[in-house]
């Protein structure tokens, strides 16, 4: 298996920095079925190029396994393409290989991971079910353009006609982790298998590696039908897991060269989790809040953008879910922090709706998309461990606007964004149950909307931000 990628960029050979590899050498590295390569065949200024070779061992390819699957005829796990022709063994070894290069880090040169840069790629025996109209229809609305050529099953033979591999070249310019994350997600979908038994951490693969472009890919669900292994629970788990990162509000994918000479490209739109947190963070600031919990954390998302502002003192993460909360460390790589920055910040597992006095005296308590999911007859308990117990001076909450949900053509009617809600607010709801809480707890409130507002059906987030009265210096 071969697949190579060359950067044309000025200083073409940054891209060992971003792929962690350097170009002077050859690197590599074992995996479960075989050994994985990585080398230079050209690298100068002008032009740069990364080829990536896994050699598979036949041997530890069957070993242990019976002979069911896709491969079970008598002979199929001894006489097959895998040793050639690209398939989910060149996705794992791209996830093992260029794993930093995904993440998108660049700890030796922070500024080149957000650069897009003109790349090709080429992955000379690709197996595409459907052939080349589907490597067209995954690829192009990725912003890349596609060569590709179906090889003929025997050239000795012509009218034998073509076979179902094809010689696949892309261009485009493009972020290197995004054409990173493209690879992984839609080698294994075009081959329309797997060489190993698919669970459900894959759909936590195929969520993060497509977080910001899967979601609103034209070809999504057949890409998800590809790589789950047609499993219809864990293709509808990735969608509503899709939705629920994305926010099912779609982003800017544009990888156009622009007209002229400059090389400044449009600003992305944000995505509405990244407009949500941006609302969150000034809410906080307004409010003038340095010690903040972030109650329900989850994987970390707000805490990571609350930790790089220096304006926050100290941060606890609170979440149920011990997953999320391992998920969240590694997130924050606090084994990497020194002492005085992890000292800034805890994860702390426990319940929503029990007292827990590791959250009170602080400045603000955050519930960012976490009210939904708590069962309404648990609403009142949470209500007592945020205003009562917990008490801060400011508590920040956002919460879906179910009016919004016709604005998603995907969304079937009546159907709630995300499978864990147990319900959505509308405006009037939301603003009715605010205003009790505020009123019965001794806070004031005010109503902010979060993405575009909508003059007819409002904001797709809505957000209120809570303060106690004696904090304002106003008499209970």
């Amino acid at each position: 298996m071969f697949l190579t990628i060359t950067s044309t960029a000025p200083a073409a050979t940054d891209l060992g920095f971003l792929l962690h590899k350097h170009p002077g050498r050859v690197q590599s590295f074992e995996l479960s079925v075989g050994q994985a390569h990585v080398f230079y065949p050209e690298a100068t200024a002008q032009r740069c190029t990364a080829a990536l070779l896994v050699e598979v061992d036949p041997i530890a390819l069957v070993r242990g396994k019976g002979s069911g699957g896709p491969d079970g005829f008598s002979l199929a796990q001894y006489v097959n393409d895998r040793p050639y022709a690209a398939s989910s063994m060149l996705a794992v070894a791209l996830g093992r290989v260029f794993r930093t290069a995904m993440a998108g880090r660049c700890d030796a040169r922070p500024e080149l991971p957000d650069q897009r840069l003109p790349l090709e790629v080429r992955v000379p025996a690709l197996p595409c079910v459907g052939g080349v109209e589907v490597a067209r229809r995954m690829f192009e609305p990725l912003g890349w353009t596609v060569e590709a050529t179906a090889l003929p099953l025997d050239p000795r033979v012509p009218h034998w006609g073509p076979s179902r591999y094809l010689d696949v070249r892309l261009a485009g310019r493009v972020r290197l982790a995004e054409a990173l994350n493209h690879l992984y997600v839609l080698l294994p979908a075009l081959d329309n298998t797997k060489h190993y038994w698919v669970t459900t951490d894959e759909v936590d693969k195929v969520v993060r590696a497509g977080a910001g472009w899967l979601r609103e890919h034209p070809e999504r669900d057949l890409i998800l039908r590809r790589y789950l292994a047609h499993r219809r629970t864990m293709v509808s788990t990735a969608v509503g897991r899709l939705a629920e990162v994305d926010d099912a509000e779609p982003r800017t994918v544009d990888n156009a060269v622009p007209d002229g000479d400059t090389d400044e490209l449009p600003p992305r739109s944000l995505s509405l989790a990244e407009q949500r947190r941006s609302a969150v963070l000034a809410a906080l600031r307004a409010a003038g809040a340095a010690r903040v919990v972030d109650l329900g954390c989850g994987e970390g998302s707000l805490l990571r953008a609350l930790a790089v502002d220096p304006v926050f003192t100290e941060l606890v993460g609170v979440d149920v879910s011990a997953r999320a909360l391992q998920v969240a460390a590694r997130r924050l790589r606090l084994e990497q922090m020194s002492e005085r920055q992890r000292e800034r910040i805890r994860l702390v597992q426990s319940s929503l709706t029990y007292r827990d006095t590791r959250i009170a005296g602080f400045d603000a308590v955050v519930l960012m998309e976490v009210v939904e999911h708590v069962d309404p007859a648990r609403l009142g308990a949470l209500e007592r461990t945020v205003f009562t117990h917990a008490r801060p001076a400011t508590v920040v909450v956002t919460t879906p606007n179910v009016e919004y949900n016709v604005r998603y053509p995907d969304l079937p009617a009546g159907h709630m964004r995300h499978r864990d809600h147990r319900f959505e607010w509308t405006r009037a709801q939301f603003r009715s149950w605010a205003e009790t809480v505020a009123a019965e707890r001794g806070y004031t409130v005010r109503h902010l909307p979060v993405g575009v507002d909508d003059p007819e059906i409002g904001p797709p987030t809505q957000m209120a931000v809570f303060t106690r009265l004696d904090a304002t210096g106003d008499a209970r």
